[in-house]
């Protein structure tokens, strides 16, 4: 999190947290009338001590004592209406808004560079899901409703207490400006905490991914006592964090409650030196003795306050960040599928490493462009700016002679399928995996089509549910070879004009691989291809190919023309070869 925000103003904060209440004023405005009456009815019990000690019990008027009973009932059947209405609205309020900030967290996690995913931990970015918008869940109901549910009442007292006597309640007023010195302080110190809270939780998220993502590596390689180990760490901070946090809360309302205890003292002790009756000084006890009450429930409320406030900084601080630059305004129509890099530069970071040096190249319409080199060399990264995953420190990238910066991204991308080496499948139906996101209007018989020609239709239709065959996490349920099959099934179906394949074919046993080449071939007809290979034998037929070395372009050519150069292909063919 970044410095700036973490000094923000705690109110300024909450107040920017209080705006996600504005569409649902209605339920709180009725939260806030169920709190008027339930400080009315807090004081209306306070008042009704004295006739009832004065009228019934001193002087024993039958009268009063047969209605006090009946508006002791009332006032308590007001305060159950108050309350649930207090209650019940601000949790509806609270629920509304949770929902609302989860739906921005999750669009803006849709909206963030690629860029941002690099560097950032998925288990950092779970947490701020769940734990910190959990935080403000609190801080937009409960904490609210004992706010200003117990300011109320407190007032409501302190104006029968200035009622029945103005010096004993200045007694009370004036240890103020001490209890918010107190309070002050201990609130920086919450935040503090929770800021610290909130970044173990992060790392209590991203070690138990790594552990459940990981779980082969760390049974092969015996690493079970070396996660452990990490884990018991980051566990036994998370667990110090929140035992400050508790310190803190233990020494701080004490402290605050035993400083209003002293005022109440002195204010017992100067009323016995006062004439008040003994109705009078009942309905004064009690009334003090629900303002503690009242005012120890909003000392015990700032650790919850401030935490929400810090989770706050958090969701804000990323709901701030740049989404991915999409300026363009320009829409195309079916592409061509002319590629031009024009001295094309590039590093990942500003201070890092240039990947790519003065890139210059021309792929025609339609043709099957292979790009080989050692790893590390840049050609995933030279295909990945084409969808502008990342955009070039310099130079210029254009499609059917449009700067590709120009074309809104949705636009572009729309013309670009893509194949990668790393398999991602939902959750979800092998029909829906291979009708995702702007394909779900395909039909069964287009699925059917697309999965043929990938040659998934073999597998899927052994499986018992077919199409409608969940394939679990990332299809943990299914081969390697069956989901990439599946992922070429899904580029078929969309039928771009420019189609990349990265590795598309690393995952396939040799038959399977076969079957492949031959769809890709047929699919390749007609569009531009941009191939990134690393066995060679996959792209022989390729109309050229673009070999790569420490992010530059060092030879191009077709298969043959560059076998006979004998220079960086060569040895690479060679290297293959050899192994083979």
């Amino acid at each position: 999190m970044s410095e700036s925000l973490q000094n923000t103003d705690g109110v300024a904060v909450y107040r920017r947290l209080l705006r996600y209440v504005r569409p649902y004023l209605k339920a709180f405005f009725l939260a806030i009338l169920g709190m008027i009456l339930f400080a009315t009815t807090e004081a209306a019990f306070a008042r009704i001590i004295q006739p009832l000690f004065d009228d019934g019990f001193v002087k024993k008027d039958p009268t009063v004592l047969q209605w006090i009973p009946l508006v002791i009932v009332g006032i308590f059947a007001v305060r159950i209406v108050g309350s649930f209405l207090s209650d019940y609205c601000m949790a509806f309020v609270a629920r509304s808004v949770i929902r609302d900030l989860r739906k921005q967290l999750f669009t803006q996690l849709l909206r963030l560079p690629v860029s941002f995913y690099d560097t950032s931990s998925s288990g950092v970015l779970l947490s701020k899901m769940v734990y910190d918008v959990e935080q403000l869940a609190e801080a937009s109901s409960s904490v609210i409703t004992v706010l200003i549910r117990d300011s109320l009442t407190i007032i409501a007292l302190l104006m029968m207490l200035m009622y029945y006597s103005v010096w004993l309640t200045l007694i009370l007023i004036a240890v103020t400006p001490v209890l918010a010195g107190l309070v002050v302080y201990v609130s920086k110190r919450f935040r503090k905490l929770s800021h610290r809270i909130q970044k173990s939780m992060g790392n209590v998220s991203t070690v138990s991914e790594e552990i459940i993502e990981a779980n082969r590596e760390i049974k092969i390689f015996g690493g079970q006592d070396y996660e452990i180990r990490q884990f018991d760490e980051i566990n036994n901070h998370n667990r110090r964090q929140f035992l400050r946090l508790a310190v803190t809360n233990a020494l701080s309302s004490p402290v605050i409650q035993f400083i209003v205890a002293i005022a109440f003292a002195l204010m017992i002790f100067f009323a016995f030196r006062l004439e008040l009756k003994v109705g009078e000084f009942g309905s004064y006890l009690t009334a003090m003795l629900l303002l503690m009450q009242h005012a120890k429930r909003l000392t015990t409320i700032n650790a919850t306050l401030q935490r929400g406030i810090a989770a706050a900084q958090s969701v804000f601080d990323f709901l701030d960040r740049d989404p991915e630059i999409d300026d363009g305004n320009k829409l195309l129509d079916r592409a061509r599928g002319e590629i031009k890099y024009r001295q094309v530069n590039f590093a990942y970071t500003p201070q890092g490493e240039e990947i790519l040096h003065d890139i210059n190249l021309l792929i025609e319409p339609g043709q099957n462009v292979a790009f080989v080199g050692r790893s590390g060399a840049g050609k995933t990264t030279l295909v990945s700016l084409l969808p502008r995953f990342y955009d070039p420190d310099s130079g210029q990238i254009q499609l059917d002679g449009h700067d590709i910066r120009e074309l809104r991204l949705e636009s572009l991308r729309s013309h670009i399928a893509l194949v990668s080496q790393h398999v991602t499948l939902f959750n979800d139906t092998i029909a829906h995996n291979i009708a995702y996101g702007a394909l779900e209007s395909a039909t069964e018989e287009d699925v059917r089509r697309a999965a043929k020609a990938a040659h998934a239709l073999e597998f899927i239709e052994k499986l018992p549910e077919g199409m409608q065959t969940i394939v679990g996490e990332n299809g943990v349920l299914l081969s390697g070879g069956q989901r990439q099959r599946l992922a070429i099934a899904r580029a078929i179906l969309k039928d771009a004009p420019v189609l990349i394949l990265d590795e598309a074919t690393s995952a396939l046993d040799t038959e399977s691989e076969r079957f492949i080449q031959s769809a890709l071939e047929q699919l390749m007809q007609d569009r531009t291809t941009l191939v990134i290979a690393h066995r060679l034998s996959t792209i022989e037929q390729a109309d050229v190919i673009v070999v790569m070395d420490h992010g530059r372009i060092v030879e191009m050519g077709s298969h043959a023309e560059l076998l006979a150069k004998g220079g960086n292909y060569a040895a690479l063919h060679r290297m293959q070869f050899t192994e083979v």
